[in-house]
């Protein structure tokens, strides 16, 4: 393996959850990964929403300058359970082609606490 290659990461997708989670750790930590993105100029893609630890980082990572995209199904997007879009938002048909429009505009994907979609 080339050590002198550098790849430059510009768009991540991160998975964790709609829910604020037990550990108050946690949403520290999501602000911080917000901040980091946003710093190092990487675009966050996303499941969609404001709530709980995902909207907390997507609202840090935005107010930082991040682009961020929201990919979500219809279904979602009409019928109010998630909270607001931050950022671009890219409206799809089924759970199915969320994943392949998630693998198709990320060039890594980071997981933190999340649900048991994410496991799937």
């Amino acid at each position: 393996m080339d050590k002198t290659s550098s790849h430059r990461f510009t768009n991540i997708c991160v998975f964790c959850g709609s829910s604020s989670g037990k550990d108050e750790g946690f949403e520290e930590t999501v602000k911080n990964l917000g901040k980091v993105l946003a710093e190092k100029r990487i675009h966050l893609v996303y499941r969609g929403g404001s709530l709980g630890l995902i909207g907390c980082m997507s609202k840090v990572a935005n107010e930082g300058g991040s682009q961020i995209l929201c990919i979500i199904p219809k279904a979602l997007a009409t019928c109010g359970i998630i909270g607001d879009i931050v950022g671009e938002e890219k409206i799809i048909s089924s759970m199915h082609e969320r994943k392949t429009e998630m693998l198709d505009n990320a060039d890594a994907f980071i997981v933190l606490p999340n649900g048991l979609g994410t496991l799937e």
